[in-house]
């Protein structure tokens, strides 16, 4: 077996963060010409270019940035191992790497996480927002313990990986009082003409919402679409039109952003699954997380 030299792989990683041969010698107090003979040493060793000019610097390679990574995660736990053994405490924290799909509200996203934050092991929860390619990327890697999504893993994604269903909420019409007032009375229909703020057509809210309104024969006037399930709340609380929300959420929404509900989309439910590797869950972070729970908006 060919063991990795940590020597090597230190030398790299200190190139890599210091963007330079010259600045990391002087971090580990040796001569630009040790750390080029290291670092030339691991390449070999791996069999791959990890580093490539950059003007005056280097950079590192797409195959070197991940070799970046997986050194981050090795020296943080050699560090911690060196706390251990100075004294330190012995029950470390249960870490728990999460990704999250974009278009998931985070206020969503928080309570879907807090059945782990509850439990009674300390846990170190690590966040991480991005498309669904990557996040699926980095759970094949390892690099991530599950991901949440609003929908369960499309079968384009050629990894072995586990939809786990946690739960399904209604969908409410909320926005700022004055334009509550106006639109609650005989609604739905009272949303014909009503100025609405809704996600992009790469959501599955969106699709919902489109077909709901095809359904009952109304025609919203459209008048935004965001990406950003934050930005959209903030636009309605500014008065620029209503908007659906989860209606798990109500609560906060009304706190945070001060928006109040039109009605209930009756026949629309937004469901979230957590997304693993393994169909039978080891991680006591993610056993808790997709333990099935029916997230109605009198539920939290």
């Amino acid at each position: 077996m060919n063991w990795l030299n940590y020597h090597q792989l230190m030398n790299f990683w200190m190139v890599v963060k210091e963007g330079s041969v010259q600045q990391a010698s002087q971090a580990l107090h040796v001569t630009p010409a040790s750390v080029s003979i290291q670092v030339r040493q691991l390449e070999k060793s791996l069999g791959v270019k990890l580093l490539r000019k950059q003007g005056r610097g280097v950079e590192a390679t797409e195959v070197g940035r991940l070799v970046a990574e997986y050194a981050d995660e090795i020296f943080s736990k050699g560090r911690e191992l060196q706390q251990w053994v100075k004294g330190q405490p012995t029950g470390r924290p249960l870490e728990l790497r999460v990704g999250i799909r974009e278009v998931m509200p985070k206020l969503v996203a928080f309570h879907l996480l807090k059945p782990a934050l509850e439990m009674q092991q300390e846990v170190r929860l690590i966040c991480r927002e991005g498309d669904m390619s990557e996040l699926i990327t980095d759970l094949a890697l390892h690099k991530l313990d599950v991901v949440l999504t609003d929908s369960p893993l499309d079968p384009l994604f050629k990894i072995q990986a586990f939809s786990h269903r946690l739960g399904g909420s209604d969908v409410v019409i909320v926005g700022p009082p004055n334009l509550a007032s106006q639109y609650r009375r005989g609604f739905p229909g009272s949303l014909d003409g009503a100025p609405m703020l809704v996600p992009t057509n790469t959501n599955l809210l969106r699709r919902q919402l489109d077909r709901w309104f095809n359904d009952l024969k109304i025609q919203p006037r459209i008048c935004a679409e965001f990406d950003d399930s934050a930005m959209m709340k903030i636009a309605g609380r500014g008065g620029v039109g209503l908007l659906a929300v989860p209606g798990m959420i109500e609560t906060e929404i009304r706190e945070l952003y001060g928006l109040v509900q039109v009605g209930v989309a009756q026949g629309i439910e937004e469901q979230f699954y957590a997304v693993s590797i393994d169909r039978k869950i080891k991680h006591a972070g993610v056993l808790a997380i997709c333990n099935p729970v029916h997230l109605s908006k009198n539920e939290s």
